[in-house]
């Protein structure tokens, strides 16, 4: 399927909803590679040679929770408050900038903005998500964002989506979620909204 087509597709499936809610990284900003370069210089600071592959497994967690599943898995011990923050900090020093849109899932964006409501629903801090949507020109663009700490639990929680859909002053059902991760959808579901995969069109 080509970009233009994977729009077309994506745009259809977004017509009859009131409100888009997008996950940002992986979703809108092409930036998981970066994401996991982060957390590899991260652990390793820890002395712990992390598998990338776990954070597709947690794609949509919290940073916090991420780093507790790394302690339970590696069987080591840190703070993991200090850990997100070290993250998030490598992440800002040596890949933001560099990230780039999903330019199909971004054009739905652009396409809605003053038609439906827009929301930003991520695990990811408020702080490095404002320099990421500022970076891939979503920033001002959408009027309700969730993310790590906003609600008691993240994805694959429900919760999230259901503050913003609140926020947002729609009910859960006029809502389609955008992800690219497992977490994402499962919270998606459990709050009883529509959802599509982007990265599985």
């Amino acid at each position: 399927m080509t970009l233009n087509e994977k729009f077309q597709k994506l745009a259809q499936i977004a017509e009859p909803y009131k409100a888009l809610l997008f996950d940002v990284d992986g979703t809108l900003a092409d930036n998981i590679d970066a994401h996991k370069a982060a957390y590899v210089a991260v652990a390793a600071e820890y002395g712990v040679t992390l598998d990338p592959d776990l954070i597709d497994e947690t794609a949509g967690w919290p940073t916090v929770a991420v780093a507790k599943e790394i302690c339970k898995r590696y069987k080591v011990e840190f703070d993991v408050e200090v850990f997100s923050k070290r993250k998030s900090q490598i992440f800002i020093e040596r890949f933001i900038l560099q990230t780039q849109p999903v330019e199909y899932v971004r054009q739905v964006l652009f396409d809605n903005v003053g038609k439906k409501k827009i929301g930003i629903v991520s695990g990811g801090s408020r702080s490095t998500l404002n320099i990421t949507l500022k970076v891939i020109d979503v920033a001002g663009k959408y009027e309700a964002m969730v993310c790590a700490g906003d609600t008691k639990q993240g994805k694959p929680s429900p919760e999230p989506f259901l503050l913003c859909a609140q926020q947002l002053g729609v009910k859960p059902e006029e809502c389609l979620v955008f992800e690219d991760g497992d977490p994402g959808v499962q919270g998606a579901i459990a709050a009883g909204m529509g959802w599509v995969r982007i990265d599985q069109l």
